[in-house]
């Protein structure tokens, strides 16, 4: 059976705009084929954006493509995009699902099969993915392990879905030669096809996808005596998982019960073909945008205006009944992330986050991240607003984007004479002195002192706000400060300075005394606190729980909060001694490595050297309280210039080591100048013992990998590995704010694993090299790509911990949640006794690996996307004030409903009250959710839920 098709790349060694219009010439052959033959067909490559893309140049089509849809003939979707599965976050891969099914269906339907044609592997929890959406087929062709030798195989994800998949022996264009040739060559062609296919078959249909990059297949096919059809139809007589037939006895796993072989999780082998893992490590700054801007978007702008916008009570006792009206006219902020989930969507391509298409492409690309973040950030803002109008100059509002009571730090820059806090109750806040702030400004000579006035937009001088002012000695003085309070007239300020005179004056600018401080704040889950400056009072400091411990002799440095002590030996490592017991030494030791790849695959160059030892090591104390320490580790490197140079570059490393209270990790923040090229650098540290494997989280799901990978496909398989929120292995785990490059690094002898290794930054110059020593065959054309050696300034962060037991004994994914989402502190600028409702969110989530992935309004109900992100069954308890609750599919579907207790009050966990505190507790209600291990669950939340 031929499928003719395309596998189109929006976007690679061209850029958007230049392969669109390629696009546009393909397009109009098919849909003219398409309109001259009924029995032609036509499968897209499961992306709906190549479509979408057509009709912005082409819109009188529209009526065409839906035509063909609706008779079955063309098939689209259910993708929005073909992502990269390893390099966006697993709920970024469910909202490309929904915008892709939903864009499908108003053309007429989306193709019934979950098509991964071209993704550089497949995440474990794909099947389930697919299968919330409703779809049970799935075919793809990168990442099938060599136990694989059909054409279909089942698949089950990490929670058990198990789901139908054809695989595609010889890649998505197996049939591209079958009509290349003189027509009486066509029964030898076919011929010698089937006898390569017959080995593979499932049935009695060989599968011929008949396509290629980027180009329409020929309008003579339906003349060929071959059954034409669409990827859909081609599989419709495979048999889903379940079907009875023979049993199969041989090793590698098989389907239940029909005979077919079964994979289980993620498929990263080499065996079948390259899976280019050196994608994950190309261009990490974009790798860091893409993780800031999902972040961004999934759980701060989406949650934050679907809980506060949206609170019409609350609204109305934070503000005037018109600005109100004002906030919760939503349809702004919905347009608004919408346009961010497109543009975060678009850019998670397998061409596009993964860094391996040219300079001008990898441009584009950034640019479109860092709009999708700046769009997120602008809903962000309005809500901030919202919230900081509810409390008064001075205060600090603090907002917890986590679904449980958080205690963390906030910076916030305080008056000297108002530097402490204290909560509603009137509680002293813990606070640390970091460090103040310049008085003065500016001084300038003006002869004209009218020029002052130029500056002064209202109240505003250098983004302060005047306090007063005062002239004398030839010296005209403006006191401003952050939040001035007292009266204040623009008109006295240009009398004054029109009275003083001719100059020459001197004009300063002097600012109040400002201490930036750290506070430790108690906020309740996806809540808020809202504190008040105060003159420190008399008396004993704020008690604190797992404060910061210093060495009284000054004698070595070290940081020690109770749960982990770090120590900063003299060639720049650390040294990690957890609670439990756990230890380890020599800790963050950076190796600098050459690089003879390109951005699909990494290769060392045949004379590697590997250099760790810095010439010259310096420490500093940055500062040390009861709340935070940190100590710099600057380490100065002489690396070569490029790979084989003898011309070396000194290359200064600095470590910023940090702990704070109550923390059990260790902040780790690196920055270099990059100058080098063709290299590669990373982060090492010992494992407390030895590992014959690693547990890493991503994409919903804790993988289980071993030390090495499965090889055969004409690509070197290097253990190197992708993890989005944490990697663990024998006792160490790293917390990590982006999706990073991992390897455990075995001993001499190629026993256990016995380090951790981090990739840092990789440097190469070109897309694809003709000859790399890592692949056989090239990945894409020789394009030279300067901008991918990442030269600058770059910085990466993550945290460090040891642990005894396993990874989900340390609490590893609640720790992740604690280190990627940031406490949100905002200040007040509302009137003096403005103070809104306390600080309930309205909803608290709980349960041992329960991890919330998102939370949006949809459709006047709020949405939760938990996951159990935890090895054995386990429940998710869901708390607040709503009255009815129900799980639902991927489109919002609902699927089964969920019994909603009604007789529980938590006025611990919530509070609806005043400042004072004072209000009587809320009615909150509970829903119980049965979790499989790693399972994904979209759970509706009905009711008040603080709306009207």
């Amino acid at each position: 059976m031929v499928v003719p098709h395309t596998h189109w790349d929006r976007e690679w060694y061209l850029p958007f705009q230049r392969f669109r219009v390629g696009l546009v010439r393909v397009l109009d052959e098919v849909l003219d084929a398409m309109a001259a033959d009924p029995a032609y067909r036509f499968t897209m490559d499961g992306q709906l954006a190549a479509i979408e893309d057509y009709l912005e140049l082409r819109p009188a089509r529209r009526g065409d493509v839906a035509r063909f849809v609706a008779e079955g003939r063309l098939a689209v979707g259910p993708w929005l995009i073909l992502a990269d599965e390893f390099l966006c976050s697993g709920e970024t891969l469910l909202r490309n699902l929904e915008y892709g099914m939903r864009g499908a269906a108003a053309l007429g339907g989306a193709m019934p099969v979950g098509y991964l044609p071209d993704q550089f592997g497949h995440c474990a929890q794909m099947p389930q993915m697919l299968a919330l959406a409703g779809l049970r087929l799935a075919c793809l062709w990168r990442g099938v392990p060599a136990h694989v030798d059909r054409d279909a195989f089942d698949w089950t994800g990490a929670d058990g879905t198990t789901i139908r998949t054809g695989y595609l022996p010889g890649g998505y264009g197996n049939a591209f030669g079958l009509f290349t040739g003189p027509a009486e060559g066509m029964p030898d062609r076919v011929t010698a096809f089937v006898s390569t296919a017959e080995g593979w078959a499932t049935g009695g249909t060989l599968l011929a996808m008949y396509g290629a990059d980027h180009s329409a297949p020929a309008r003579e096919i339906t003349a060929s005596g071959l059954r034409v059809a669409t990827l859909a139809e081609a599989l419709t007589g495979l048999p889903r998982p379940g079907d009875t037939g023979p049993g199969d006895t041989r090793p590698g796993g098989t389907g239940p019960g029909d005979g077919l072989p079964r994979v289980v999780g993620e498929l990263r082998s080499h065996a079948r073909a390259n899976i280019l893992p050196g994608v994950i490590s190309a261009r990490v700054p974009m790798k860091q945008a893409m993780a800031r801007a999902e972040r961004v978007l999934t759980r701060y702008a989406e949650p934050l205006s679907a809980l506060w916008l949206a609170d019409r009570s609350a609204c109305e006792r934070l503000l005037d009944r018109s600005a109100c009206e004002r906030l919760l006219d939503r349809s702004a902020c919905e347009r608004l992330l919408d346009f961010a989930w497109r543009s975060v969507i678009a850019c998670s391509g397998h061409d596009s986050v993964t860094g391996c298409g040219s300079d001008e492409t990898a441009q584009q690309v950034a640019a479109r991240i860092a709009e999708a973040g700046q769009t997120a950030q602008a809903v962000v803002d309005l809500v901030a607003a919202s919230l900081s109008e509810a409390a008064p100059k001075g205060a600090l509002v603090v907002v917890n984007p986590s679904p449980f009571e958080r205690t963390g730090l906030v910076l916030a820059d305080l008056p000297e004479d108002r530097a402490s806090l204290a909560d509603a109750s009137g509680r002293s806040v813990p606070v640390q002195r970091l460090e103040h702030a310049p008085t003065l400004l500016d001084e300038t000579v003006m002869d004209d002192l009218s020029r002052l006035l130029g500056r002064v937009h209202e109240r505003e001088l250098y983004g302060h706000e005047i306090v007063s002012w005062h002239a004398g000695d030839g010296v005209f003085t403006v006191t401003v400060s952050r939040h001035a309070s007292g009266a204040y007239a623009y008109e006295d300020l240009r009398r004054a300075v029109l009275e003083a005179g001719p100059g020459p004056w001197i004009v300063r600018t002097v600012a109040e005394p400002v201490v930036t401080v750290a506070a430790l704040v108690t906020v309740p889950p996806l809540g808020r606190a809202v504190l008040t400056a105060r003159p420190p009072g008399p008396g004993r400091p704020a008690s604190v729980a797992g404060a910061l411990r210093t060495d009284a002799y000054g004698f070595e440095p070290v940081l020690d909060n109770g749960l982990l002590r770090v120590r900063v030996a003299e060639d720049g490592t650390l040294s990690l001694r957890g609670a439990d017991g756990a230890e380890v030494h020599g800790v963050g030791r950076i190796v600098h490595g050459g690089d003879a790849g390109d951005t699909y695959n990494h290769a060392p160059p045949p004379d590697d050297r590997l250099l760790d030892r810095p010439s010259r090591v310096v420490v500093d104390e940055i500062y040390s309280g009861p709340l935070t320490g940190a100590y710099e580790i600057t380490r100065v490197y002489d690396w070569p210039a490029g790979a084989g140079d003898d011309e070396t570059v000194p290359t200064a490393v600095t470590t910023r080591v940090e702990l704070r209270a109550g923390e059990p990790f260790a902040r780790c923040e690196i920055t270099m100048d990059v100058r080098c090229r063709d290299h590669r650098v990373r982060w090492h540290a010992p494992l407390p013992r030895a590992a014959a494997g690693s547990h890493a989280e991503g994409q919903f799901a804790v993988v289980r990998r071993g030390l090495t990978a499965e090889g055969g496909g004409g690509e070197r398989p290097i253990p190197t590995f992708p993890a989005e929120s944490f990697a663990a292995a024998g006792g160490l785990a790293v917390l990590l704010d982006h999706v990073t490059e991992y390897e455990i690094v075995r001993d001499e002898a190629g026993g256990d694993g016995t380090e951790m290794a981090l990739t840092l930054v990789r440097s190469v110059g070109y897309l694809s090299r003709n000859r790399n020593p890592y692949r056989d065959e090239p990945a894409g054309p020789e394009v030279p790509t300067p901008a991918a050696q990442c030269q600058g300034p770059l910085t990466v962060r993550f945290a460090v911990l040891p642990y005894a037991g396993e990874w989900h004994d340390a609490g590893l994914p609640r720790l992740a949640e604690e280190f990627r989402h940031d406490l949100l502190a905002l200040p007040g600028t509302g009137a003096a006794g403005a103070y809104g409702p306390g600080g309930g969110g309205h909803l608290a989530i709980s349960g041992d690996g329960v991890v919330m992935a998102a939370l949006r309004e949809r459709d006047g109900r709020l949405e939760v996307r938990l996951v159990a992100e935890h090895p054995t069954a386990t429940e998710a308890v869901v708390r607040g004030d709503f009255t009815a609750a129900w799980t639902a599919g991927v489109l919002g579907s609902p699927l089964s409903p969920l019994e909603v207790s009604r007789d529980e009050v938590f006025p611990d966990v919530f509070s609806d009250d005043g400042a004072d505190g004072q209000g009587p507790a809320a009615p909150w209600r509970t829903v119980r959710v049965p979790l499989k291990p790693f399972e994904i669950a979209t759970v509706h939340l009905g009711g008040h839920l603080g709306r009207a």
